[in-house]
């Protein structure tokens, strides 16, 4: 099960934060993603039409911390990644749209 959690803001909006393996073909890392929507629902719903179809969110064990909060309330997606950090530790990497994750690479022409 990915950890996770939300944070219910002032206006009524969520932000829910996941950490789910890496959607890349390698899969070797985790990944957190960040959603900003208008309840936990329709941020599950979000990443769900992304292809990421076994989303679930269950307790609030890893909820987003107020940095991340700020980075996708100012991102106009409103829906980032980055790596996960691994034991605790504070991730160094910038967030990412998630158009970023899920671009296909191209062939190289000839």
């Amino acid at each position: 099960m990915a950890a996770g959690g939300f944070c219910k803001l002032p206006n009524g909006s969520v932000v829910v934060a996941l950490n789910l393996p890496s959607p890349t073909p390698d899969g070797t890392t985790a990944v957190r993603f960040l959603v900003h929507a208008q309840n936990r629902a329709r941020a599950l719903t979000r990443l769900r039409n992304l292809g990421l179809r076994a989303v679930y969110l269950r307790g609030n064990t890893a909820p987003p911390t107020p940095d991340e909060i700020t980075a996708v309330l100012h991102h106009p997606d409103g829906l980032i990644w980055r790596t996960a950090p691994d034991h605790g530790l504070t991730a160094t990497e910038l967030w990412h749209p998630v158009r970023a994750l899920l671009r296909r690479p191209t062939a190289p022409t000839p």
